[in-house]
């Protein structure tokens, strides 16, 4: 990163102990704010620019309303936390009016043939994804310890927005996981042997915190990447979890393979559990919780998915033939 002031934004957001990828994304967004207005310096430009961008991205580059918000975000940061200059609360700029895709959904049929054939070595975090709803980057940082036996289900912490939520387990997955965690458990031991190994990668407070918990069981990522490497951040050895990016093609080469048309993505199998739960009768509030959303109104795209409205009721008419 050549730029001297996006490197100290960079430094300034991992202080902060934001994640890698908002770290990736807010850069982004500030590089093409500052490139747009002819690399005039954040600090000399405010409301009027910001305003300016947010409007060309609708009007001219034609971006949808959550690329936009996205953009905005990065831009609220920048000013409020790193200059310290906050922008105006009511920025009137053009809201993008691309309207949004509905999500694409597969048939449970189509999801049984998909989850058939997914390679053995990556079945389990694909059925996870969607027997448990999770996101993608949900599910590669699982440790063993969120995973409960007891009551069926999986504890995400600081999900989307820095959200917890706790998801259901299916019961199908419950020996796969066990015996996952049995894997785990010896890549551990194996590490220990390790004289320059430093455990897992804890948050900076949690580490503090909890001391060696890093080489305990339950801390460990419950998909592990199948060798030690340097953390970047520290220049110590670590055993990071599985690359998102292993899942990603696994899924999307896997639907090219049985001839699936429709476009397939880890998140495909989110939207299909989402929508499999409503068409099971769930009530939209319970989807809307085990999804993480903040607003029913995220979740109601589903019924629009199934073609009814009414938070998906099935007419009585139905019932009476």
């Amino acid at each position: 990163m050549r730029s001297k002031f996006l490197t100290s934004v960079r430094d300034f957001m991992v202080f902060k102990r934001y994640s890698r990828r908002t770290v990736e994304l807010y850069l982004k967004w500030v590089a093409d704010f500052i490139r747009h207005n002819d690399y005039i310096h954040p600090k000399k430009m405010g409301d009027e620019e910001v305003r300016n961008y947010l409007t060309h991205l609708a009007v001219k580059r034609n971006y949808a309303a959550s690329s936009q918000a996205s953009a905005l975000n990065a831009l609220v940061f920048l000013y409020a936390k790193y200059l310290e200059e906050p922008l105006s609360l009511e920025l009137d700029f053009v809201n993008s009016s691309r309207p949004k895709k509905l999500p694409v959904v597969l048939t449970m049929l189509e999801v049984k043939k998909l989850l058939a054939n997914i390679p053995s070595s990556k079945y389990l975090p694909v059925a996870m994804l969607y027997g448990s709803g999770l996101r993608l980057m949900e599910c590669v940082r699982l440790r063993v310890q969120d995973i409960d036996f007891d009551f069926r289900c999986v504890k995400i912490w600081n999900g989307k927005g820095g959200k917890h939520r706790v998801v259901t387990l299916s019961d199908s997955l419950v020996q796969p996981l066990k015996t996952q965690i049995a894997v785990v458990q010896g890549i551990l031991q194996n590490d220990l042997d390790v004289e320059d190994y430093a455990g897992v990668w804890l948050p900076s407070r949690l580490e503090k915190k909890f001391g060696t918990a890093n080489k305990t069981l339950g801390w460990q990522y419950l998909f592990p990447s199948i060798k030690l490497s340097v953390d970047p951040e520290s220049n110590k050895i670590r055993r990071h979890h599985i690359d998102e990016k292993q899942l990603q093609r696994t899924v999307r080469n896997t639907a090219r393979e049985i001839g699936l048309e429709k476009q397939v993505t880890p998140h495909t199998l989110r939207h299909s559990f989402a929508t499999h739960l409503l068409l099971k009768g769930a009530d939209i509030r319970t989807v809307q919780d085990q999804l993480g959303h903040s607003d029913v109104k995220t979740t109601q795209i589903y019924t629009h998915v199934l073609q009814r409205g009414g938070n998906a009721v099935v007419s009585p008419l139905e019932s009476i033939g």
